[in-house]
């Protein structure tokens, strides 16, 4: 049986090739899924032109990085730079990205602690993989995405109130873990 190829690695694989019609395919597909990810870290804190502006980066890099796209990561590899591209701006004009007051904290203080940084890191990690689905989606979506309640909620068919006590939960349960490991502090 012929194997089938998925659109967006042929779309990837055409890039890689160096097909500019592959990238104009890709930018009509995805220019409002990367769009929402900029919009929703940015939260109005940037111009609509500025918003504009890193949408053109995200895809201008995704060319230029086109050989980094790995079968079947096309559109986690994209809302990956959208993420990056977002928080960049945030941080050229000043501006602070943000996560909620009683989110999770890893004692790292300085650029000497790299060993100690990594070390939280992969604790981080490993309790985020042990929250179950769909609450290790709606985590990642909501903190690392910065998508909103509502937003999570519908594309994943849940109520909104189900999505903010899975969210409250989540950041219990990644807190107790993490202080168990001594990786918490007040």
């Amino acid at each position: 049986m012929p194997r089938v190829v998925d659109y967006d690695d042929a779309l990837a694989a055409a890039m890689r090739d160096g097909d500019e019609a592959a990238l104009a395919s890709v930018i009509h597909r995805y220019t409002a899924y990367a769009g929402t990810i900029v919009r929703s870290i940015v939260g109005g804190r940037l111009t609509e032109a500025d918003e504009k502006e890193i949408l053109a980066d995200v895809f201008y890099t995704l060319w230029k990085n086109r050989q980094k796209i790995r079968e079947g990561k096309l559109k986690a590899y994209l809302g990956s730079i959208a993420r990056s591209r977002a928080l960049d701006a945030l941080r050229s004009a000043g501006e602070a990205a943000y996560l909620e007051e009683d989110a999770v904290e890893l004692p790292v203080s300085g650029p000497e602690d790299e060993a100690v940084r990594k070390e939280a890191y992969a604790a981080l990690m490993k309790a985020l993989d042990s929250l179950p689905e769909p609450d290790r989606a709606i985590f990642i979506r909501h903190y690392y995405y910065y998508q909103k309640t509502g937003l999570i909620a519908e594309q994943l068919g849940i109520n909104v109130k189900t999505v903010q006590t899975k969210l409250l939960r989540g950041r219990e349960t990644l807190r107790r873990i993490l202080e168990e490991g001594g990786y918490f502090i007040e």
